[in-house]
């Protein structure tokens, strides 16, 4: 019984680690599975299509507008009954409005280049958050199995224990401890299966399905050597900073365009009319606008456009600290990690030798019963705390990409279809007016390609 109970504690560690059959479910499969999934992404997908449109938008400014009107009049008077008719056409196109229009559109194109970073930012986050869960769900199953293999240790322990009773080897008072520790142990069992429980909905949520029986992980990615050379990494290509310097860059387009706010638009007109007589009516001209008086409200429209450039501004400085702090976090967390595993590997082996010189003295009568069970609780603590190290630092190696931006997709090389954020706006920088036009039927074959048609 002693040999047995020794092999049973020895290899606890080994069962709750073990890796599983190849057609188990991979990391890559899981982030594959939440990037097709995630509606976190589609959402940021349509908000980029719209931000494509105000683009579109933004270029009709400095195309032609043309107008038709129609007319037809029945008058009753005095001298009888009169009728009238007539339809026209109106045409007109900006010639010069001081820049304004064309500030408009690259105010819009640096808006689209914003929405292309936040979304890279949320892809980054579903894929960490798929991560994650992944190795939560393996940290919960490792947990429960060192509980098992504990519960049956204890177990067998108490067994053990009620038979050197009968026949007078150890008190009532060793029995009851034994009892006592494997109560405690079924208690621990049904909390981690809890825990396991919380973990698999929140992998549902993450991936959007409930874990099969995962794989172990792969090796980890590769990331800097240094802090000081992520946090570079991180300053030039965290889709969040990105997305703060293209949000400054059109607010400072807005603000020039508002200086421009007083100046005149000079626009071309012509326009035709024909009336029910079949007489024709044919005008062309130019014509000058601009404001004299508007109460105070261009003034306004500037300030508001230099406040709003002064607190994004602003928080282009704070986000790259929030960078530089995320970094920080990861490698704080990393070390802490690579230090715990190396602790508490040096734990396991010395509590496994501890566990295994009490029995021998308990064997001898120069230990109690409660000596055993608190080395048997210590190796168990030790293993814990090393399965948790190792979930904890390939945890923080996917927090060091993910700060630095580069936990997309296609860094990863997941076995996806790669959404490209330049095709719709392709599609539609140019305005297409109508579906028979070439840029009208290309737009039809994204939206058919992307399942909007």
């Amino acid at each position: 019984m002693r040999r047995g109970l020794k092999t049973l504690s020895a290899t606890m560690l080994a069962t709750a680690l073990m890796t599983v059959p190849v057609a188990a479910e991979t990391l890559s499969d899981a982030m594959a599975k939440a990037y097709r999934n995630s509606g976190l992404i589609e959402q940021n997908r349509a908000v980029l299509r719209a931000a494509d449109e105000d683009v579109a938008t933004a270029v009709t400014a400095l195309r032609p507008v043309i107008d038709y009107a129609g007319s037809a009049v029945w008058a009753d008077t005095a001298a009888g009954s009169n009728t009238s008719a007539s339809i026209g056409l109106d045409a007109s196109i900006l010639l010069y409005d001081f820049g304004r229009s064309q500030l408009g559109i690259d105010a819009a194109k640096e808006t689209v280049l914003a929405t292309r970073a936040a979304l890279v930012d949320i892809e980054n986050s579903v894929l960490f958050n798929a991560v994650n869960a992944y190795l939560n769900v393996r940290r919960s199953q490792a947990f429960v199995e060192l509980r098992e293999n504990n519960v049956r240790l204890l177990t067998q322990q108490l067994r053990a224990t009620q038979d050197r009773f009968e026949v007078g080897e150890v008190t009532r008072t060793d029995v009851s401890l034994a009892e006592a520790r494997l109560a405690a142990a079924r208690s621990g069992l049904a909390a981690e299966q809890g825990g396991l429980a919380l973990a698999e909905e929140q992998y549902k949520v993450a991936v959007g399905a409930y874990p099969g029986v995962l794989a172990a992980p792969p090796r980890t990615p590769n990331i800097p050597s240094t802090e000081a050379g992520a946090r570079k990494i991180a300053r030039s290509e965290n889709p969040a900073v990105a997305q703060i310097k293209h949000q400054v860059s059109a607010a400072e387009l807005r603000v020039e365009s508002a200086k421009r706010g007083s100046q005149p638009t000079v626009r071309g007109t012509a326009g035709i009319d024909l009336d029910d007589d079949f007489d024709t009516t044919s005008s062309i001209g130019l014509s000058l606008s601009g404001p004299i008086y508007r109460g105070g409200v261009i003034a306004s429209s500037l300030r508001r456009a230099q406040a709003q450039r002064d607190q994004v501004r602003a928080q282009l400085y704070t986000v790259g600290l929030q960078v530089d702090q995320e970094v920080g976090n990861a490698y704080a967390n990393l070390g802490v990690a690579i230090a715990s595993i190396d602790a508490s590997n040096r734990q396991v082996n010395a509590a496994s030798l501890a566990l295994e010189g009490v029995r021998e003295e308990f064997q001898l009568g120069a230990r109690t019963t409660l000596d055993v069970l608190d080395q048997e609780q210590e190796l168990l603590d030790a293993q814990t705390n090393l399965v948790s190290a190792t979930v904890d630092r390939q945890i923080a190696v996917y927090q060091v990409l993910d700060a630095m931006g580069r936990l997309t997709a296609q860094s990863l090389g997941l076995n996806v279809p790669i959404y490209d954020p330049a095709a719709y706006y392709n599609a539609v920088k140019d305005a297409p007016n109508a579906r028979v036009s070439p840029e009208g039927k290309r737009l039809d074959r994204v939206l058919r390609a992307i399942g909007k048609e």
